[in-house]
């Protein structure tokens, strides 16, 4: 696979990835990706971008809830 931004080899691999939403923060470490061999940049496939939106919708229906405690 070639990087979009620089056109250097990617590799399989792990990335970082992180999100402030609806006043809080997530992170994760090492999520699969592809990482450019050259300038790092990574790009994540949909099976992991599904995998985290899952995540993230769960977490904001359970949000509510705790708000909603309070």
């Amino acid at each position: 696979m070639e990087c979009l931004y620089c056109k250097a080899q990617m590799k399989k691999g792990t990335a970082p990835f992180s999100i402030d939403r609806n006043g809080y923060h997530i992170s994760w470490d090492a999520i699969p990706a592809w990482v450019c061999e050259q300038c790092g940049e990574s790009l994540l496939e949909m099976q992991e971008v599904d995998t985290i939106q899952a995540a993230l919708a769960v977490l904001d229906r359970d949000l509510v809830s705790l708000v909603a405690s309070i």
